[in-house]
């Protein structure tokens, strides 16, 4: 068991990939951010890689064991240390019981860190999935971020302590991290000629877009579009602004909705059905990058890709995550 001393500025249980098969009901998918780290660090513990794990956005986290186990951080290093002593980032450290975890803040690249505990968190699936979604308050630990003095169980770990003690990836496994962040993108579906201009739809793939900092878990912002942007006047029968549509389901994560002049990335917990266009949808490889971008520090790139390409991708990204991939 894991009792939360501080649960810092946002700490949660998600699992990968979600609770997926009900946006026709208005449900996200939720899920982790950034699912690489997480898929990680279920596998240096010996854990199916979509088991839930601990989300820890932001940093200042503390929790004491109150029994022995073996855990991975993973994704920014907030310079992780048990009983003030640093421990490794993308390694499984064996921990005992009373011994007490300590996160910094967000390292220079990357906002997220997963912490995964052998067997993984012991909280009961709601509609298939451990994960929380915060705006609906359901699913995880109790529907809700982490709080003081919450106390969560861990499942049975699938080896020995000592045997899962001691792993790490394998040279040129780990993913690498940065300040401007490329997100492959298709167009797609309200984009150009009949909803954004050719010149518009250039000003988002060959701009940096700076993070505002007005981003949460259902979706990231970036600075406005200029005017030339809309290749209509006004939205018709959908409103006056260019950017409305009648209603209309909104893709899975990753869409690029445009909401009045201001594009924003939705993802985990994003709304399911709206009224804006949907420009660009980034593809699923590249998903874990929109969750360790900080806002008001790092950027995003939007790289032209094919169907073709991003089902490649995909197909590439899974293959990581195999025992194949980790030595000791």
């Amino acid at each position: 068991m894991l009792k939360i001393i501080k649960p810092g500025i946002e700490s949660m249980v998600e699992d990968w990939p979600g609770r997926l098969g009900y946006l026709s009901k208005g449900m996200a998918a939720s899920g982790a951010m950034d699912n690489v780290s997480l898929q990680f660090a279920n596998l240096l513990v010996g854990n199916p890689v979509g088991e839930a794990g601990l989300e820890i956005a932001g940093g200042y986290f503390e929790a004491e064991f109150m029994e022995g186990t073996v855990i991975s951080l993973c994704g920014t290093d907030m310079k992780p240390a048990v009983n003030g002593n640093p421990i490794p980032m993308w390694e499984s450290v064996l921990v005992k019981k009373g011994d007490v975890l300590s996160l910094g803040v967000f390292g220079e690249f990357g906002f997220r860190s997963y912490l995964a505990v052998a067997g993984g968190i012991d909280v009961p699936p709601y509609l298939g999935s451990k994960s929380t979604c915060i705006f609906g308050s359901y699913g995880g630990f109790e529907g809700r971020k982490l709080a003081a003095g919450d106390v969560l169980k861990f499942g049975k770990p699938a080896k020995s302590l000592d045997a899962l003690a001691g792993r790490k990836l394998k040279k040129g496994v780990r993913p690498e991290f940065a300040r401007t962040w490329e997100l492959r993108a298709i167009p797609g579906p309200n984009t150009c000629p009949d909803y954004v201009t050719k010149e518009g739809m250039d000003y988002l793939y060959d701009k940096e877009h700076k993070i505002q900092h007005t981003s949460n878990r259902s979706a990231y912002r970036i600075e406005p579009v200029p005017e030339y942007f809309f290749a209509r006047a006004d939205g018709g029968v959908g409103g006056s602004h260019p950017s409305n549509i009648v209603d209309h389901g909104y893709a899975i994560r990753g869409t690029m909705n445009v909401c009045g002049n201001t594009p924003i990335l939705l993802i985990a917990d994003e709304p399911t059905l709206g009224g804006y266009i949907n420009v660009l949808h980034v593809i699923n490889a590249d998903l874990w990058k929109i969750g360790q971008g900080t806002p008001s520090r790092d950027k995003f790139k939007f790289v032209y890709c094919t169907r073709e390409q991003a089902i490649d991708e995909r197909k590439k990204q899974r293959a990581l995550f195999t025992e194949d991939n980790v030595t000791k």
